[in-house]
């Protein structure tokens, strides 16, 4: 079958829709990236008009809801790129370490998979009683899958083998419990993890943080909006603390670049003194 085409003006039509009927603001979004995933939903549920389409969003509070999570990318893995959460492991939170308290901010969290990934190198280096972790998403259905602490069997084996190639050293399988498909984390990763709703487009700077993550988030903004989420990162972050980003995403050519210094490893970089 024909995959059914969205045109240009029939995304901006829903973009606006979303942005007045749910405060939903995704006009800094690459358009690209959000055509081909509007088209494949409308191809998906068979519309019969791009008409229906748009009425069942802007009035189907149920339907709403599946398409910010289609449009969303939600692709994450627990200790995903290994040498990220190595460097994490041995440099970064070891530094954090000597401050009485680590606050930290994971934007774009996801299902969770990092946010407890981080959890558990805290609670190896023995830091996890005295952090936070703030963990945020536009998606209010993935949070929930989030808060859940359960993720699939199946990717277990993998998963393990990402946290040994991070620096993990303990038996993976003791952070969980097997329950038939699912692995049920310990609670006590969970404790110290605050899930919530944060849209970086529009929402303001929450808290001061020593280490900012936002991994594999910016790529799918453009320009303008990169650099209006990078001045909300510099605002949200004290000085000496750690701002880390996805493979493919640089501060470089931002208003931000001179205040900080890359590490020689790893997109991470610290926020020099003034």
């Amino acid at each position: 079958m024909e995959l059914s085409v969205i045109s240009d003006e029939q995304v901006e039509i829903l973009l606006s829709d979303l942005l007045e009927q749910y405060g939903y603001d995704f006009t800094g979004y690459s358009r690209a990236s959000l055509k081909r995933r509007i088209s494949r939903l409308y191809g998906l549920d068979k519309a019969l008009s791009f008409a229906e389409f748009r009425y069942r969003i802007n009035n189907d509070h149920g339907y709403f809801k599946r398409f910010v999570e289609q449009i969303t990318v939600n692709v994450t893995e627990m200790f995903r790129d290994p040498s990220f959460f190595k460097t994490l492991r041995d440099v970064v939170l070891p530094k954090l370490g000597t401050y009485p308290f680590i606050r930290i901010w994971l934007a774009g969290c996801s299902t969770g998979e990092e946010a407890y990934s981080i959890s558990i190198i805290l609670k190896e280096l023995n830091l996890l009683h005295k952090s936070l972790i703030y963990a945020t998403d536009l998606n209010p259905t993935v949070l929930e899958k989030a808060a859940q602490s359960m993720f699939a069997m199946s990717q277990m084996k993998q998963y393990s083998e990402n946290y040994i190639l991070s620096g993990g050293t303990k038996d993976f399988s003791s952070y969980y419990t097997a329950n038939y498909s699912l692995a049920k984390f310990d609670d006590e990763l969970k404790s110290k993890i605050i899930f919530s709703t944060h849209n970086l487009v529009s929402d303001h700077s929450f808290n001061e943080f020593q280490l900012i993550l936002c991994r594999n988030v910016l790529i799918y903004f453009d320009r303008d909006l990169q650099h209006k989420v990078l001045s909300l990162f510099d605002e949200s972050l004290e000085e000496l603390g750690y701002l880390a980003l996805g493979t493919k995403e640089t501060i470089n050519f931002s208003q931000i670049t001179d205040r900080y210094k890359r590490l020689q490893t790893e997109k991470i970089w610290r926020k020099v003194e003034v």
